[in-house]
């Protein structure tokens, strides 16, 4: 979010904000629903060794909430930002996969997480895309 902010600003788009608001949102929204469905346990809570780092959730694993909201933030600002695209993707495999390494997920729980976000951005910005304009904003544009 600071750094959609820190663009936002930059650039200013303060738009940017609100569609990574809502990407991170719809993201996060939708990684509880299909953990309420999908009944897979964590790895913690399936296996003894190795312990995990840190406190572990009691809901589902699948899929991975921080993998779903940290890939759709990363989605919407690459493509707002091309030129920054690997760094912000990078960022949010290195979320993903610190997800696995403390021991809280599977490696396919933040594959799925990452596809969801993907999929959320990019649907929401189609829909933004899709929204139409008033007249004042095209004679604008």
């Amino acid at each position: 979010m600071l750094i959609a902010l820190a663009l936002a600003l930059l650039r200013r788009r303060p738009a940017l904000v609100l569609l990574v608001v809502a990407a991170d949102g719809i993201a996060d929204l939708l990684a509880r629903a299909i953990k309420s469905v999908v009944d897979v346990e964590r790895p913690a809570f399936r296996y003894a060794e190795p312990k995990a780092l840190v406190h572990v959730p009691r809901d589902h694993s699948f899929p991975s909430g921080h993998a779903a909201t940290s890939f759709a933030c990363a989605t919407v600002l690459a493509l707002a930002f091309p030129r920054l695209a690997a760094p912000l993707y990078l960022l949010a495999a290195a979320i993903a996969f610190s997800r696995v390494y403390v021991g809280v997920h599977y490696p396919l729980d933040v594959v799925g997480g990452a596809l969801l976000g993907i999929g959320v951005a990019i649907a929401l910005l189609r829909l933004e895309r899709a929204r139409p304009r008033s007249p004042r904003a095209r004679r604008a544009g």
